[in-house]
């Protein structure tokens, strides 16, 4: 949080010298009073001055929405933009309009990039650090489902074959939905190859040994030979 730390005779004094210098209102700061300084008649006498650092007060969604709103109007898109604050101070940016196809780009790389840019313009602004999500129509979560049918099909894929298969480069985020998804899965492993933007996950069968079933054998008999005498 920014602020600025002022002195003066009095702490009203401070206050407004702060406020002034931060083009704010009383209601857009918070103040910690350091120094209250010498009151009644020794102020009259005292060189001791009144110290305060005033504190100006961020609206983080409205930093991400009129980010947003220049970046668009740049763009010339029409897009409605609802800026969210979950319990855990997760941010969600959801975006509509006419023309979201042009927001998603090639596999979501350009929205990608566009929460990139949110990212880093709000948590400059923020106390601590903040996630954000950018989203559309839906997308995070219908290409995290055809991601995860992919990774599905491709691991069937690499079982019967035998052989090593490797994905198209992703972003961290879709790599961990691919690792997450087949890491349960007992006939491949992945793992993550090359350097960003260019890393991609690769599935190969997997090395570790399977152990087969233990036969269930019932209660060993013993026969005995009985000889009968003539």
């Amino acid at each position: 949080m920014k602020y600025v730390e002022k002195q003066a005779k009095t702490v009203e004094d401070a206050i407004t010298e702060a406020l002034v210098e931060m083009g704010a209102t009383s209601d857009q700061v918070t103040v910690e009073v350091i120094e209250k300084g010498p009151s009644g008649l020794m102020s009259i006498f005292s060189n001791k001055l009144a110290k305060v650092r005033v504190y100006k007060k961020i609206n983080v969604e409205q930093v991400a929405y009129d980010f947003l709103e220049e970046v668009f109007q740049k763009m010339n898109i029409e897009v409605n933009i609802q800026v969210t604050l979950d319990e855990h101070n997760n941010m969600t940016v959801d975006l509509s309009g006419p023309s979201m196809g042009v927001l998603i780009g090639k596999r979501g790389q350009t929205l990608d990039s566009l929460q990139y840019l949110v990212s880093l313009v709000v948590n400059k602004e923020a106390d601590s650090y903040m996630r954000v999500k950018l989203d559309t129509e839906n997308y995070r979560d219908r290409r995290k489902e055809t991601l995860e049918t992919l990774a599905k099909n491709l691991a069937h894929k690499v079982k019967i074959t035998k052989k090593k298969f490797i994905l198209e480069p992703m972003n961290p985020y879709e790599r961990r939905i691919i690792h997450s998804t087949l890491q349960n899965n007992k006939n491949v492993e992945t793992h993550s190859e090359g350097d960003e933007p260019y890393r991609k996950v690769v599935i190969t069968p997997s090395t570790k040994p399977t152990s087969k079933p233990k036969e269930i054998s019932g209660p060993k008999t013993t026969h005995k030979r009985v000889v009968k005498k003539q």
